[in-house]
């Protein structure tokens, strides 16, 4: 099966919001990975930041992350899953952010789960399984 972690999980990790050593031991064997999207959302966060201290704490973060969790590519397969979800999406009134339906797609296209802080806007996609996380929040 496996986790995709939404960049909020990981944002929260990053600024200790959420017990995230207790969520992987709970995931426990389920293979965990990030989508492609949530990896430059990081890198984007990094190269925002303008303070030197927070710039080189963030790019630690984000470079250990990277070396720590999978990057799950989107090619033809995810693009295919994320234009059907797309277009069911926007004939029903109920789009999402595209960031986030990027990770969606990703996360069905390969059969997996998402973990997020933010369910409510996956929640919109259908077959999507999410994870439960609120148990891990400080």
């Amino acid at each position: 099966m496996g986790v995709i972690l939404d960049t909020s999980m990981l944002i929260a990790a990053e600024r200790r919001a959420i017990r995230f050593e207790s969520l992987l031991e709970k995931l426990g064997n389920e293979p965990v990975a990030m989508a492609a999207i949530t990896a430059s959302e990081l890198l984007h966060g990094y190269h925002r930041a303008t303070e030197p201290a927070i710039r080189a704490r963030r790019g630690a973060f984000v470079d250990a992350l990277l070396g720590l969790i999978p990057v799950l590519p989107f090619g033809l397969p995810e693009a295919r899953r994320h234009a059907a979800l797309w277009a069911d999406l926007s004939g029903t009134g109920a789009v999402i952010g595209p960031h986030d339906l990027l990770v969606g797609a990703t996360a069905i296209a390969h059969g997996r789960a998402v973990a997020t802080l933010n369910r409510r806007e996956f929640a919109r996609i259908p077959g999507l399984r999410l994870v439960s996380v609120e148990d891990f929040l400080r």
